[in-house]
């Protein structure tokens, strides 16, 4: 009898390893499929000889349903790039500092409220982030000069907010990771608890903090409803070579927004069908550079 159920233990563990390993396994041909479906619905035009490739980087006409067709989207990357780097502006400072002072400067019952505080932060929808974009924020930043209020600093502001919590989280345990004989050396030395933190937590946690920034880079070019409410959707270009070099009052296109609001108008299988596909490959590939540089940065970490 405990022959026998020393074999069925030993079938039900192989069975879990198996499981697991099939899911491990699935995870990563699911991204490869994703991939392949998205670039092989766009590679017809890829292959035309009526597109280029560098005519869509760096083109600011974008009209792809008149004749000739002119797919070009720069306007659209320089919108998306505008809003992600003005949201990682707003978002990493205030991120950081809050990681600081939970994990060093927070007493234990503020510190749990905190936590839950910022679950039920990252736990909001992206439309309820974009009704808040469309209808509270535009009002205040119309009183600074924008005609609709829609704009890159309205966009920023909200994407700010939603990455918020994962840079966060993630940086507050790169923090917990610093061994305590660091803070007690530190303190043994007689330095003040912000001299602490300035010379040997940031120091010591520093790979994980680009971690966690990097994440928080790739929520926020990945989002698309509350880019698409709040920023206004207008093909602008919110760089400019004469003063101002940056106008965040602008409204703007982004890639995600792009492909979410022309998507369903368009001829299945047709130029501008495509296109989007294509949009979409670069989309993807700026998401997965971007994350799989933080995983890099996270494998330095554990293995250091």
């Amino acid at each position: 009898m405990q022959l026998q159920r020393s074999k069925w233990k030993a079938f039900y563990e192989g069975l879990i390893e198996w499981i697991i390993r099939i899911c491990g396994i699935s995870a990563v041909v699911f991204v490869f499929a994703i991939f392949i479906f998205v670039f092989w619905e766009g590679k017809g035009l890829l292959f035309s000889g009526n597109f280029s490739v560098w005519e869509l980087l760096t083109s600011e006409k974008w009209d792809p349903t008149h004749e000739p067709a002119s797919f070009g989207a720069a306007r659209i990357i320089l919108g998306t790039f505008s809003v992600a780097i003005l949201a990682m502006t707003i978002a990493v400072p205030f991120s950081l500092g809050g990681a600081i002072f939970i994990s060093e400067f927070c007493g234990a019952r503020l510190k749990e409220i905190l936590k839950v505080v910022i679950e039920l932060l990252a736990a909001i929808p992206s439309v309820v982030w974009g009704f808040i974009g469309l209808t509270v924020m535009s009002i205040f930043i119309r009183d600074l000069g924008s005609n609709t209020g829609l704009s890159v600093l309205n966009g920023a502001i909200i994407l700010a907010l939603m990455s918020m919590p994962i840079i966060l989280s993630i940086s507050e345990d790169a923090l917990k990771a610093v061994p305590d004989s660091y803070r007690e050396a530190a303190i043994g030395l007689g330095v003040t608890r912000w001299q602490m933190v300035y010379r040997v937590l940031l120091p010591g946690a520093k790979k994980g903090l680009l971690a966690a920034v990097l994440l928080g880079m790739g929520r926020v070019v990945g989002e698309t409803m509350a880019v698409l409410m709040a920023t206004g959707h207008a093909l602008n270009n919110p760089f400019d070579t004469n003063p101002p070099f940056f106008h965040a009052l602008m409204e703007v296109k982004t890639l995600t927004a792009t492909i979410a609001s022309e998507m369903g108008e368009v001829e299945r299988g047709g130029e501008h069908w495509q296109v989007l596909f294509l949009i979409g490959v670069l989309l993807f590939t700026i998401t997965f550079a971007v994350n799989m540089t933080a995983h890099l940065v996270v494998h330095g970490v554990k293995r250091k």
